[in-house]
């Protein structure tokens, strides 16, 4: 992989990371006083994490992370984090599960495609976020099924 295809695919991991931090917090704001706005803060701190690192990695390949990203994605996730609340815990949970669905996906190919060639560290960077995409994944997964099963007693 050519080092500016590389750059570029950073660049997008950085702006979807900076998307899920706002996302995750206007969620956990709206859902304020549920275990959920907990999970949802939580996320949010990783999310962070993920941000952080690879705009580490991008300014060690000689770049600077994008711009857009820092100033659109944001904006972007508060806007999308509050209006997708407003559809309710489970429909929200649904929505959060696609979105860490393709960020596994995508960092599943880029990690594939690197190999090795730009070292341990970048290697060992996108894998842990991938664990913690899947992670993420889970717990929306099994909360969800915990909805799905809740039935009310007959009285």
């Amino acid at each position: 992989m050519e080092k500016t295809d590389l750059l570029s695919r950073l660049n997008w991991f950085y702006t979807l990371e900076l998307n899920q931090i706002d996302l995750y917090m206007a969620q956990s704001r709206n859902f304020i006083g549920s275990y959920e706005s907990i999970v949802f803060e939580r996320t949010a701190c990783i999310e962070q994490e993920h941000a952080e690192n690879i705009a580490a990695q991008i300014r060690k390949l000689g770049e600077a992370p994008t711009k857009l990203g820092d100033m659109l994605s944001p904006i972007l996730g508060r806007v999308a984090g509050s209006i997708l609340s407003i559809s309710g815990v489970e429909n929200t949970l649904k929505t959060d599960i696609l979105i860490e669905q393709k960020a596994i996906s995508d960092y599943t190919d880029l990690i594939n495609t690197i190999g090795d060639d730009y070292g341990a560290e970048l290697k060992k960077i996108l894998q842990h976020n991938l664990v913690d995409e899947d992670t993420h994944t889970a717990w929306f997964s099994m909360r969800l099924a915990d909805y799905d099963n809740f039935v009310l007693a007959e009285p």
